[in-house]
């Protein structure tokens, strides 16, 4: 397919890969058939002359479609058990990047519980009889409003939780949607959905080397906020 083709790899050992996914795609089988990243990877392993790893490879988290940045995936069968773990014990920190309407402050916490929308199937919401979630962001740049897009916020979020579109309903619910989130209420933006996953950290359940995987701070960011 041609995600595979262009794929960017972002580490590589014998047990895990990470890679760098493009806006528009999904990560995992939604029932359509529509292609996956999960897919894309799996033909680039084949390409490398690696079936195993490709027939082995299982992503370890998810990303929405129009979200960017790093997905880590598994590749060994072995151990699957150890990165299970990894993922239930939450212990892989998560940073992400988003540019939000409006001047965000300088840092603020968010920690309402969030729940399904029961009036709209494709949306979450706040919601007192709903999942713990925990999102604290730190505003690192400020743009007025001009030809490109309103007045807007970059951000640097850390995901202390992993509950669906959490960062979206807790940035919306505090007055500052994403720019290009239209699901959530946020301005329209030549850049898409704003929100990319930036960087992930852990302790690799099989070496035990403390590991630091970034991705490349992306161009339609760059665009969006440079003055």
């Amino acid at each position: 397919m041609g995600v595979s083709a262009g794929l960017r790899v972002l580490y590589r050992d014998p047990w895990l890969m990470a890679v760098d996914k493009p806006a528009g795609i999904i990560v995992h089988g939604d029932g359509t058939g529509a292609p996956t990243l999960t897919d894309a990877v799996r033909a680039h392993l084949v390409a490398s002359g690696e079936a195993s790893a490709s027939a082995a490879a299982q992503a370890l988290q998810r990303l929405d479609r129009d979200t960017t940045g790093i997905v880590l995936f598994s590749l060994d069968k072995e151990a699957q058990p150890a990165f299970d773990r990894m993922i239930a014990e939450r212990s892989i920190q998560k940073r992400y990047l988003a540019i939000v309407h409006g001047r965000f402050p300088a840092a603020k916490t968010m920690c309402q519980p969030l729940g399904r929308d029961r009036h709209d199937s494709r949306r979450m919401r706040v919601s007192r009889t709903g999942k713990p979630a925990h999102t604290d962001a730190k505003r690192i740049a400020y743009a007025k409003a001009d030809a490109r897009a309103p007045e807007r916020s970059l951000l640097a979020i850390d995901l202390h939780t992993g509950r669906k579109h959490q960062i979206r309903v807790h940035l919306a619910h505090a007055k500052f949607p994403l720019l290009g989130d239209s699901l959530y209420g946020g301005p329209s933006c030549s850049g898409g959905l704003m929100l990319h996953a930036s960087e992930l950290s852990f302790t690799h359940p099989i070496t035990g080397a403390p590991t630091h995987i970034q991705a490349p701070y992306p161009a339609r960011f760059q665009r969006i906020m440079s003055q």
